[in-house]
């Protein structure tokens, strides 16, 4: 038995049931012995997942140039801040930087780079990957605190990692121990989450179940709290009218080596748990704040209006022979298209005091505007 089943066994004997969201939170985020916090090698291809940021540096080089022309839309301010939620072990923010640094000069010399983690073990590998940026204080690293006002908020498959709590028609899920096995039970929901459900979410038919994410209220609610600027958010997840037709419901899933698994408790603390994001939900939080959240688009939509100016040039342009251009459109095309991660991620983008007129020109924006009801264009590769 593991020391985590151990840990969480003993938590349950000592106050009870405990709700799924705490299962879900130990397993995920214990100082010493969850998913997030033990080590950093579940990243990558060769580990449990990997994120958009790992199948080409193209990533985060087209958002840092959606990040710079944010910065002009804002005013071309002479420092503003850019802040990520759960940079894992920050490669995007290597890409920004360093894309930003190469090609955007004044908007690099007005960065700040600020990286919200709070596992030690990607806290230590961010040191090293973003070494260069971090003594030059281009970069800063905080863990679940503010370093002076964010104007620009990002977050990537961020929302979809943060503890749920999930409800059937017979309440909301505990988990509890019996014969030294870990058991459902189940508790009458509480008010809190019951207007959930009645303003963004559906209530559970019998046997259906539907997770809500209270702390994924708290952050959006955090990361809206700014004067001015913009919070864009990349992840998987669904719309309420999705989750009226039926749609995105049960979507809990444990992940480990690229297998997507339906059992959260098989291996506490050796898995993924992920459930998708309630965008509705995170929207209404921001308009809350004051913010005015733009139609959500795909991850497809979003990059192409980003890259399509110049061919996607800042993905090729290290390219020196066919092959290696060939290979790169390969990783392009899994970004962007339908097949790979284009359609299931989506993009959602929320601004504060900024002329609407101005949010409705940024170049994510445009693609899915110009191009409605069109199958994205895409060149495998400019031509030599």
């Amino acid at each position: 038995m593991s020391a985590l089943r151990q840990k969480i066994e003993r938590e349950i004997r000592e106050h009870g049931s405990v709700p799924f969201s705490r299962y879900m939170e130990l397993c995920l985020y214990d100082p010493e012995l969850g998913y997030y916090s033990r080590n950093a090698a579940q990243f990558g291809k060769t580990g449990d997942f990997y994120t958009s940021s790992d199948v080409h540096a193209v990533f985060g080089r087209l958002l840092a140039r959606q990040f710079k022309e944010m910065w002009r839309v804002l005013g071309s301010p002479e420092h503003i801040t850019l802040k990520e939620l759960g940079p894992g072990r920050g490669l995007f923010a290597q890409d920004v930087l360093d894309w930003s640094e190469k090609k955007f000069p004044d908007f690099f010399r007005a960065l700040r780079y600020v990286l919200d983690e709070r596992s030690p073990a990607l806290r230590q590998r961010i040191e090293v990957t973003l070494s260069r940026h971090l003594e030059s204080g281009r970069a800063a690293l905080v863990s679940g605190t503010d370093a002076g006002t964010p104007r620009i908020v990002f977050a990537n498959e961020f929302f979809d990692a943060l503890p749920v709590d999930v409800l059937s028609s017979q309440g909301s899920l505990r988990i509890d121990l019996h014969d030294g096995r870990l058991v459902e039970t189940w508790v009458p929901a509480s008010p809190e989450e019951l207007e959930f459900l009645d303003r963004y979410s559906v209530h559970p038919e019998p046997g259906e179940r539907i997770e809500i994410s209270l702390q994924g209220q708290k952050h959006m609610s955090a990361a809206a709290n700014l004067e001015r600027g913009f919070v864009v958010i990349v992840d998987y997840g669904y719309t309420r009218e999705e989750q009226l037709a039926g749609r995105h419901r049960g979507t809990l899933k444990a992940i480990r080596q690229h297998s997507v698994s339906t059992d959260p408790y098989e291996a506490p603390g050796e898995q993924d748990i992920t459930a998708d994001v309630n965008f509705t939900a995170l929207a209404a939080v921001a308009e809350k704040e004051d913010m005015r959240t733009q139609k959500l688009v795909t991850q497809s939509q979003f990059l192409m209006g980003i890259g399509e100016a110049n061919e996607f040039a800042d993905a090729f342009e290290e390219c020196r022979l066919p092959q290696e251009r060939a290979k790169v459109a390969l990783q392009l095309k899994h970004l962007v298209t339908p097949a790979g991660m284009g359609e299931s991620f989506h993009v959602l983008v929320a601004s504060k005091g900024v002329e609407s007129e101005k949010v409705s020109t940024l170049a994510g924006l445009g693609f899915g505007k110009r191009a409605i009801g069109k199958e994205p264009r895409f060149v495998a590769a400019p031509p030599m």
